[in-house]
């Protein structure tokens, strides 16, 4: 048995057909989730985001170190920074670094080097993946299990933010450490994604694509 304190386990059960109900009626609203790359200029309540970031929090991690780290970004001229940096390491993936195979299989998207959502959205997520973290008395503390908890707790934070009616887009530049730079995070955590969230232009249009069919996703073993 361990020495460390625990606490009742207060579980949330329903009955068989709320269940199903529950999760068909989510099954519903995740569908609806879609990359979006046009948006309009209205804001996101300051509130919505940190509920979301909030929400990214309550991911699992490994041994509870909670390796993240978000920094919100609604500046002006800050997002410039960022989107001019991006765009320089867009161009340079684009013209040498993809190879033909990488962008036949992006050309569906319609996606190129200019980024200009990084500054018309409401707001940039920056994600950052902390290797070590520090105790009260600044001792460093390994993290373990980084990139999966970071990983899920991004995913939670989409997840959060499309059920408030907030579209999104994740935007990965390679490499992306001009945001430790821009965003003045120390340089020992390391950029994990910049999420773009906001509102759906009016007439905004996204790829004709579809989701793999659960036959092609999950293996029974009974």
């Amino acid at each position: 048995m361990t020495n460390y304190p625990f606490i009742p386990f207060e579980p949330r059960s329903y009955p068989d057909e709320e269940m199903i109900q529950r999760s068909e009626q989510f099954l519903a609203n995740m569908q609806l989730r879609r990359t979006v790359r046009d948006y309009s200029s209205r804001k996101i309540p300051r509130v919505v985001i940190e509920n979301a970031i909030r929400t990214a929090g309550t991911a699992p991690s490994g041994a509870n170190m909670q390796p993240w780290h978000f920094v919100l970004v609604t500046k002006q001229d800050t997002r410039h920074r960022i989107r001019k940096a991006a765009e320089v390491e867009e161009r340079e993936f684009y013209t040498h670094r993809a190879s033909k195979q990488w962008l036949e299989a992006l050309a569906p998207l319609g996606t190129n080097e200019h980024k200009p959502f990084l500054e018309s959205a409401s707001c940039l997520i920056a994600v950052f993946l902390k290797k070590f973290s520090y105790d009260a008395n600044g001792h460093r503390l390994k993290n373990y299990y980084t990139p999966e908890s970071v990983g899920i707790a991004t995913g939670l934070l989409i997840t959060a933010l499309h059920n408030a009616g907030i579209a999104t887009l994740t935007h990965t530049p390679s490499p992306m450490r001009f945001l430790n730079k821009i965003l003045e995070r120390p340089s020992e955590e390391r950029p994990f994604l910049l999420l773009v969230a906001g509102f759906a232009e009016e007439n905004a249009m996204v790829p004709d694509i579809a989701r793999l069919d659960l036959t092609q996703i999950m293996t029974t073993i009974a």
